[in-house]
């Protein structure tokens, strides 16, 4: 109908029209608005759980790695570096130095950052004309130039060229090393120290050689370390404790700033060694010994002098030696010390030990007259004396001063094995002297239940037996004691870092035998250096000091031919020891040649290089003359 309104569910042409109620927009509506809300709130409480969680790790951080980050940092800009010890001195008795140290630096380059860095400059500056091979060669013509009497040019350059990322240069002074450093930043160094001998060769065998040492895998260890002698034998006591110090570096380097060094602990340097040997003899000595063994064309020879009373070594020297300043001298040979290593069979001065037990024994006096022939069976061997004779009388002095083997042999047989085995091994041998020194030999005697038939007659004429020349030495150094043999010594004292002086121990006596017997075949002994004819004659006059009574005893013992392994008649230990002066005792002086030629004047006998070295002592220490001459007496009736 015209005019008529649409009713409900007519249709307009346009399809279903939905419509919505006030309150369903309005529900609609705060949904939208809540779930922002929910949103919102969520977020800021993630926000919040952040920023709570970045402050419990800033606390954390400030709380309990703050110290460790800091030393992280620090590591990284810092460096640790070892302070070697300065090891202590060597002295003589008179407190000259024999041996020293003196700070010096390493130089070292780290090839692998060097070649890096300047192949980078290269890149970058390809007209420059610069890279690592021409740095490195304005670096070893400067370093060379600095130090021309130390390293060449051309040896710096196989350094800097070497298939490797690191190495060590040249050893300079300190204020060099920091020249060199300050100029070319690639090089640093490294603390040392370098050993010192003023003496070069004097007393080498002794003091031995010691260098820096880099073996241990502990840095702390790297020091000056003996390889011999005394060097090596008391390194304990020269080495002292090294300390630490922290440094800064340059960033990214291992470049050290000056001026920044903190000591972390301080470095403890090593004692002095007092020693008792007096440099001025220990020279004299030497140069003796080196001039007589050229004088007789021996293999090589070796000297000892001893304090008549105390022992103590006033010099100790081999013919065989080094100098510890020049490494080109270095020798395991030339580095031994055979007055201690090298035990030899010594002949007729060993006859020491037969005087003395017969003596002491009480079967003979030195007046004593016996019929010596010129020869005598011993077992399945015939022993002779060095000169042809027929049976003469000599009395026991005239036996041990014309050295007699048959009339020794004789006394010996009246003494019997036992005796004279229990005077041998009083008076030290086979046993060490413990002089202090390495490598000390003890001899060698054969064990008293392994002799044969021919052993006793071979131990009383000095064969069959070995010792060194310091046991020979301190055998006479007994009989010029009153019978008491003091162990030898060659170190007096050490000096501790604060100055305390602090002796050796006292060392070990021995009673070999009682003062009247000692006194007796000491003053027997003073015949051997008479002169006369053949009745008077002794077997070294050549030892005699004008103004002096002189004790001694020469020897000859045949050395083994090691081509045959038998005793050779060529082949020789000529040996001698004497006291100065016999009446008052103040030295005993032992003296051994190793396989002299004994054809030449002077080769059959090292009683001139006694007289030698007895004559300088006498001067050196102004040693009063003798109340009287030496008794002259009759060797042979």
């Amino acid at each position: 109908m015209p005019g008529q309104r649409g009713v409900k569910g007519a249709s307009t042409g346009k399809g279903p029209h939905r419509t919505y109620s006030v309150r369903a927009r309005r529900k609609r509506s705060a949904t939208t608005v809540r779930n922002n809300r929910n949103r919102f709130v969520i977020g800021r409480i993630a926000l919040t759980l952040v920023l709570v969680a970045a402050g419990l790790k800033l606390v954390h951080i400030q709380a309990f790695e703050a110290s460790a980050l800091s030393e992280r940092a620090e590591r990284q800009r810092t460096k640790i570096i070892d302070i070697p010890a300065d090891r202590g001195s060597i002295v003589d008795r008179n407190g000259a130095e024999l041996a020293f140290s003196v700070e010096t630096r390493q130089l070292w380059v780290n090839l692998r950052q060097m070649r890096q860095t300047w192949a980078e400059h290269a890149r970058e500056n390809p007209n420059s004309g610069e890279n690592f091979g021409t740095r490195a060669a304005e670096i070893a013509a400067y370093i060379s130039a600095r130090v021309p009497d130390l390293v060449t040019e051309e040896k710096l350059l196989e350094a800097f060229h070497k298939d490797a990322s690191f190495t060590y240069l040249i050893e300079v002074e300190p204020s060099v090393a920091e020249e060199i450093s300050k100029r070319y930043h690639e090089i640093g160094y490294e603390k040392r120290a370098k050993r010192v001998y003023p003496g070069g060769e004097l007393a080498a065998n002794v003091l031995g050689y010691a260098n820096w040492r880099t073996e241990s895998e502990d840095v702390s260890e790297h020091n000056l370390h003996g390889l011999s002698g005394l060097e090596y034998f008391r390194d304990e006591d020269l080495v002292g404790t090294p300390g630490r110090q922290i440094v800064d570096t340059e960033q990214g380097t291992d470049v050290v700033i000056p001026g920044t060094e903190r000591d972390m602990q301080p470095a403890a340097p090593g004692s002095d060694l007092e020693l008792t040997i007096d440099s001025d003899v220990q020279y004299e000595l030497e140069r003796s010994l080196a001039g007589y063994v050229d004088k007789v064309d021996a293999k090589g020879g070796s000297a000892v002098i001893l304090d008549a009373k105390t022992g103590e070594v006033y010099a100790l020297a081999n013919h065989k030696t080094f100098d510890p300043n020049d490494p080109k001298s270095l020798s395991s040979e030339a580095m031994g010390n055979p007055a201690v290593s090298t035990p030899f069979e010594p002949g007729s001065v060993a006859k020491v030990i037969t005087a003395t037990a017969a003596i002491e024994s009480g079967v003979v006096t030195p007046e004593t007259t016996m019929a010596v022939p010129g020869a005598m069976e011993v077992a399945d061997h015939t022993v002779h004396d060095a000169w042809s004779h027929d049976t003469q009388d000599f009395s026991v002095t005239g036996i041990f001063a014309k050295s007699s083997n048959v009339g020794t042999l004789l006394l010996a047989d009246e003494i019997g094995p036992d005796r004279f085995m229990s005077v041998l091994d009083r008076f030290g041998i086979g046993h060490r002297t413990n002089i202090g020194l390495p490598g000390e030999s003890p001899g060698f005697v054969p064990p008293r239940e392994q002799w044969s038939g021919t052993t006793f007659g071979n131990l009383p004429i000095g064969q069959g037996l070995s010792m060194t020349v310091v046991q020979m030495t301190s055998m006479y150094q007994a009989i010029a004691n009153g019978g008491v043999r003091v162990e030898p010594r060659i170190v007096k004292a050490k000096i501790a870092p604060d100055g305390r002086r602090i002796p050796e121990p006292v060392p070990a006596t021995t009673r070999v035998t009682d003062a009247k017997t000692a006194d007796t075949v000491k003053k027997m002994l003073s015949a051997t250096t008479q002169d006369g004819d053949y009745y008077y004659s002794g077997t070294a006059p050549e030892a005699a000091l004008q103004g002096y009574q002189i004790s001694g005893k020469t020897g000859t013992g045949q050395q083994v031919d090691p081509k045959t392994g038998a005793y050779s008649n060529r082949l020789h230990n000529i040996t001698f020891a004497g006291i100065l002066p016999a009446d008052e005792p103040r030295f005993v002086v032992g003296v051994w040649l190793d396989a002299p030629d004994t054809t030449i004047p002077g080769g059959s006998s090292a009683a001139p290089l006694f007289q030698e070295v007895a004559s300088y002592l006498a001067q050196r220490y102004n040693i009063p003359v003798s109340d009287r001459s030496t008794p002259r007496v009759r060797l042979v009736h």
